[in-house]
């Protein structure tokens, strides 16, 4: 037996508000899942996202002097004799900040000593020694490392207007100052005019910020840390990243009683807490998404199931001149089909509009097409499914129903 569509668009228009109402969830279900799993993907992508750095091999030492005994140069200079005498650590250093834990410095350079705003370029400052490249787990492109007779003393408030004579720099950020011409021996410009040369070019890293749009554009200059922060990089052998720590801290602990060593954590610990918020963020709208889904298809369910057991005696009509079960599953998930799709085309407006907005208000790249074209064929066949048990059941009314009296 055929089945005519118009019979059915006429009984969800004498039925119209639970169909209205389905449609409308539907429509809203599909805006927020796309919109929810594309954000969720981005978020994923930005946790995920290669550092540049060997991140699962380094740990860092946060050490405090806090007597009026305490020498730094000494301090550091036994420090890092012994670790870089460890058995298992590649190279150690100095440094003001450490990657991927949302602390560090940062500053305007420039292409002129006119220093013009438009001129300006954000970029992130590493102040480490002549092992600071091998402590990162980085490669130089092009240029040289530093040699440990450049490596300043630490800055101090007697000496801030010094210059750098050196600096190596990224290949974001040597691409900005040079273009697509080699930037070594390019010469830039801190915010005082003062004149820097760019003696290495080296792979784009992780630095210490996650969420800032000039995360790539990093410089080094050679210089022991101290007035911007300071610690101890570590960077250890495969494997043995967690044994040196424990043998480290126990170490340093105890040989300086003019200092306190205040933490020892791997960098991989500080990417987690860094990226706590988008992981906590990719999590709640996965489960808002998933509960939307259900929602959605409890409302076509429960539909479905109303519009079977006020029908009963119209389906016992139907099957007593003729219509067979399949005829009948086929007439609800039909009619369950069109008020799904009335849904959907409505929810891919409302879809495209909610990304559309989050693009132009968060600076998010453009919502892919293929996540709602996935909404669109998920949440039909959810709501397929969703009606296929309700249908059934009015599949199983038998034809002596259309012979009873009310």
């Amino acid at each position: 037996m055929s089945l005519n569509i118009r019979p059915i668009l006429s009984s969800l228009l004498r039925n119209r508000t639970g169909a209205l109402l389905v449609s409308l969830q539907v429509a809203l279900a599909l805006a927020i899942l796309v919109n929810a799993t594309y954000i969720v993907k981005q978020r994923i992508d930005s946790i995920n996202r290669p550092t540049g750095i060997d991140d699962a091999n380094m740990f860092a030492i946060d050490s405090t002097g806090f007597t009026s005994r305490y020498d730094y140069a000494s301090s550091v200079r036994d420090d890092l004799d012994y670790l870089r005498g460890l058995n298992g650590v590649i190279a150690a250093a100095p440094t003001n900040a450490i990657p991927l834990s949302g602390g560090g410095s940062s500053g305007p350079l420039y292409k002129s000593p006119e220093r013009k705003n438009s001129d300006a370029q954000f970029a992130i400052m590493y102040e480490m020694d002549e092992q600071g490249l091998q402590t990162l787990g980085t490669h130089l492109i092009s240029g040289r490392n530093f040699r440990h007779d450049e490596i300043l003393t630490p800055m101090t408030t007697d000496n801030q207007s010094r210059r750098i004579p050196q600096v190596i720099v990224t290949e974001s950020l040597a691409r900005y100052f040079a273009g697509n011409t080699s930037a070594v021996g390019k010469v830039i410009y801190d915010p005082f005019g003062r004149p820097s040369t760019i003696i290495g070019v080296i792979a784009d890293m992780a630095g210490p910020f996650t969420n800032v749009s000039y995360r790539r554009l990093l410089f080094v200059v050679p210089q022991q840390p101290r007035i911007y922060g300071f610690y101890y990089l570590v960077r250890t052998q495969p494997g043995r990243r967690d044994e040196i720590m424990r043998i480290a801290a126990e170490h340093l602990s105890t040989s300086n009683p003019d200092r306190v060593i205040k933490s020892v954590r791997s960098v991989e610990l500080y990417k987690k807490e860094v990226f706590l918020t988008e992981r906590i963020t990719a999590i709640c709208l996965a489960i808002v998404t998933v509960l939307l889904l259900a929602i959605a298809a409890l409302g076509i369910f429960g539909l479905a199931t109303f519009n079977v057991s006020t029908r009963t005696k119209q389906i016992g009509t139907r099957r007593a001149v003729g219509a067979r079960k399949r005829d009948i599953i086929r007439h609800f998930l039909i009619e369950n089909g069109l008020i799904t799709s009335a849904g959907v085309v409505v929810g891919c407006v409302l879809a495209l509009a909610v990304g559309y907005g989050l693009s132009r208000q968060y600076q998010l790249p453009r919502l892919d097409l293929y996540y709602l074209v996935g909404g669109v064929l998920l949440l039909w066949v959810i709501g397929q499914l969703a009606a296929w048990q309700p249908a059934r059941r009015a599949a199983t009314v038998s034809p002596s129903v259309a012979t009873r009296t009310a």
